[in-house]
Formats: structure tokens, C-alpha cells, sequence
């Protein structure tokens, strides 16, 4: 028998008991209230998540990769979070990756069988080719579903990094992880719908997740998307307003320096800021590990 009253996330609210007795407002301000909760308990494990961004960064420093492995709303996220890496960041799709229990269609339509097989995960994570090298998150709001058990026993077999992100005090995951990420946010609104606290909370750890590893990496200038990839309109005008903004340039100028950089926002920067040329602006990327600021550094030491 599955022990769902030793769960966090399974136990009832007190707070919306008489919820479906109340008018409109006040069913949605006691929801409210209840997603307020959420910042403060993942506030409580940002040492956590400041740890995981540092071995997460280390590894794809190396030529890593970075998997999120869950089932339903969990595994959802987690490919949410990596499907954004390469237009934000200009990444390879293989980077960063997200698996889910019955695979693609689960991204669509509920899969809930898929989840309770924790060979499945292994064999999906055979089908990736995880390596010691990578780092595995395992996300599950109760923090013992099968599926994500299975790959993180896995992950370990192989020597890969673990990290487990759960939202209930009571967490097996979180016994296999290199780093547990635990932020509780206790019951939710609805009994058991962890879509809602849990899932706000893993996003937002997920949004540290990879928004920490790519400034690490030296994706971020300031706090500008540098390496954006302009695959489209908006995209496009978006890495114009970046040169712009970093360069202090006008528009024309931002064009210009884009078209000569091939598109690539960061190597426009440093050619508008110090007039280098393209293949040396390239070269003082390359011996900056992708980092601007010490581009530019590296710069004014080669001028000085």
C-alpha cells in the first residue's frame, strides 16, 4: 500500500476546507494566498539550489549534459525548462534534456500507468546515452514516484551526478540525489492536485536551475541574453536591442555589427565596443571560455 498520509503534498488543507461553499473571489484569494506560501519555502533551500547550479555548470563546462527526468506535471516541467535552453541561450537541443514517463505523447495526454515502472526510466535513459559525465535531476513533487526513482538508481550505477527536486518533507528521491532540492509547500488548495504549489515551485527552482548554469557559462552579459539564437522575427530584434543596450549603439550600428558577427549578439558587443574584427573577437571569446566581460578584459590588457 502506498503510504499517502506520510506525504506532504497528500495531506488536506485546512485553510480551503469550505472551499467549493465560497463565491468566486473568495475561492480564488484563498488560492492566492495559498501560492504566496510558495517563494518562502523555496527561499528556505537556495543553498541547495545554489550547489546543484555550481556541479551542474561544472559538468556541462566539461562537455556534459544536463537531463530532467519526471512523470505528468513533473516531467512536463522539466522538459519545459530544457526546450527553452537553445532559443534563450543558443545551446545544442542535446544540452540540456527533459524525459517524461510514457514519452511523447505523455507530454499531451496523461500517461498515469507509465510512471509506476521504474525500468522504463532506465531504458530512456539507455535510449539517451547517459554518461558518468552527466547530471541527472530527478523531479517528483511526492518525491517516490517509480519512474524516477528507477532512472536515479541508475544514474548512480553509472557514477553520473544526482540531484532530486521533491516538495514533500518525506522523500526517497531525495535519499538517492547528490543534492536535494526540498522546498515543502505543503497542502495544496485541492487535495493531492500538485500541479499547483508543487508545480509553481519546481518551476521556479527549474528556472534557477538553468538560468544559474547559463550565467555561469558565460551566456549572460549584465543580465542580457548574449548568446540568443535569432530564429525568428522577435528574436531577431531582440539581439539588436541587446547590442544596443550593451554597446550603447544605435540601431544602425547594432545591424551592422550583427551582420558582421553572423547574428551572434556577443560577438557583435565586442566587435561595436572594441572594434576588433570577427575572427578577433573570436578568438578572445574562445580564450575567455565564452565570457564577455573577460573578453573585454583580455582586450584592454592586449591594447594597454
Amino acid at each position: 500500500m502506498i503510504q499517502l498520509n506520510q506525504l506532504t503534498t497528500e495531506r488536506r488543507n485546512p485553510q480551503t476546507a469550505h472551499i467549493d461553499e465560497l463565491d468566486t473571489l473568495a475561492m480564488v484569494t484563498l488560492i492566492n494566498n495559498e501560492d504566496q506560501t510558495v517563494p518562502l519555502a523555496v527561499r528556505d533551500v537556495l543553498p541547495q539550489i545554489a550547489a546543484a547550479i555550481d556541479l551542474i555548470a561544472d559538468r556541462l563546462r566539461c562537455g556534459n549534459r544536463l537531463i530532467y527526468i519526471g512523470a505528468g506535471t513533473s516531467g512536463r516541467l522539466g522538459i519545459l525548462d530544457a526546450v527553452e535552453c537553445p532559443p534563450t541561450y543558443g545551446t545544442s537541443p542535446d544540452l540540456v534534456q527533459g524525459l517524461i514517463a510514457g514519452g511523447l505523447p505523455a507530454i499531451f495526454k496523461a500517461q498515469e500507468g507509465a510512471e509506476d515502472n521504474p525500468g522504463l526510466a532506465r531504458q530512456d535513459l539507455e535510449d539517451i546515452g547517459l554518461q558518468r559525465g552527466d547530471v541527472l535531476v530527478g523531479i517528483a513533487a511526492s518525491g517516490r514516484t517509480p519512474y524516477v526513482i528507477g532512472g536515479l538508481t541508475y544514474a548512480r550505477e553509472l557514477g553520473a551526478a544526482t540531484i532530486a527536486l521533491s516538495c514533500s518533507a518525506v522523500s526517497t528521491i531525495a535519499e538517492l540525489a547528490d543534492i536535494a532540492i526540498t522546498p515543502v509547500t505543503g497542502p495544496e488548495a485541492i487535495t493531492g492536485s500538485t500541479r499547483m504549489k508543487a508545480g509553481t515551485a519546481q518551476k521556479l527552482v527549474l528556472n534557477m536551475l538553468s538560468t544559474g548554469t547559463m550565467i555561469k557559462l558565460g551566456k549572460v552579459y549584465g543580465n542580457l541574453m548574449v548568446d540568443v539564437k535569432t530564429s525568428n522575427l522577435k528574436l531577431e530584434e531582440r539581439a539588436r536591442r541587446i547590442v544596443m543596450e550593451a554597446a550603447d549603439c544605435s540601431r544602425e550600428d547594432a545591424i551592422a555589427a550583427l551582420e558582421a558577427a553572423d547574428g551572434s549578439a556577443k560577438l557583435a558587443i565586442l566587435i561595436q565596443l572594441t572594434g576588433c574584427t570577427p575572427a578577433e573577437g573570436q578568438a578572445l571569446l574562445a580564450h575567455s571560455q565564452g565570457k564577455l566581460n573577460l573578453a573585454l578584459q583580455k582586450k584592454e590588457e592586449l591594447s594597454s
